[in-house]
């Protein structure tokens, strides 16, 4: 069964989140805005006990109108199964809204997991980063998928 068939599970409840809130810091994950992006900092072990604090900070930063989000993944130290269903329903979220989801990471282990599992083409991984754009202009732009 691939990730998509389950982007439909139920999570938790969609909050009128504003565009310009960021969740509040978790041991997992905390996000922030940079240069026309949101940034979610993905921190320590992802699997099935922690994916929902990663989950809650995703909702929150696809809740708003063309959410342009970052997962930055180069500080994570395990990543299974369940971060990549959270990823993939995040991603979904994002794409209905107008918005884009795009992962950060030099980490080959999770190269490979994205391979194995199918998704490296819908995630290809930036290496860093982008620079942050000026005040009130445009998100850089990224790379094409």
């Amino acid at each position: 069964m691939s990730p998509e068939s389950h982007d439909q599970a139920p999570g938790p409840p969609e909050c009128g989140t504003a565009e310009s809130e960021v969740p509040t810091a978790s041991p997992y994950a905390r996000s922030y805005p940079s240069g026309g992006f949101t940034v979610v900092e993905v921190l320590g072990e992802i699997d099935m006990a922690t994916a929902g604090a990663l989950a809650e900070h995703l909702d929150a930063v696809t809740a708003g109108r063309a959410p342009q989000v970052l997962v930055d993944l180069r500080r994570v130290t395990f990543f299974d199964c369940s971060g990549l269903r959270v990823l993939c329903r995040a991603d979904r979220r994002a794409k209905e809204r107008g918005g884009s989801l795009r992962l950060v990471s030099d980490q080959p282990r999770i190269h490979r997991l994205l391979r194995a599992s199918g998704l490296l083409s819908r995630f290809p991984p930036l290496p860093a980063l982008p620079p942050p754009s000026r005040p009130g202009s445009a998100p850089p732009p990224l790379p094409p998928r």
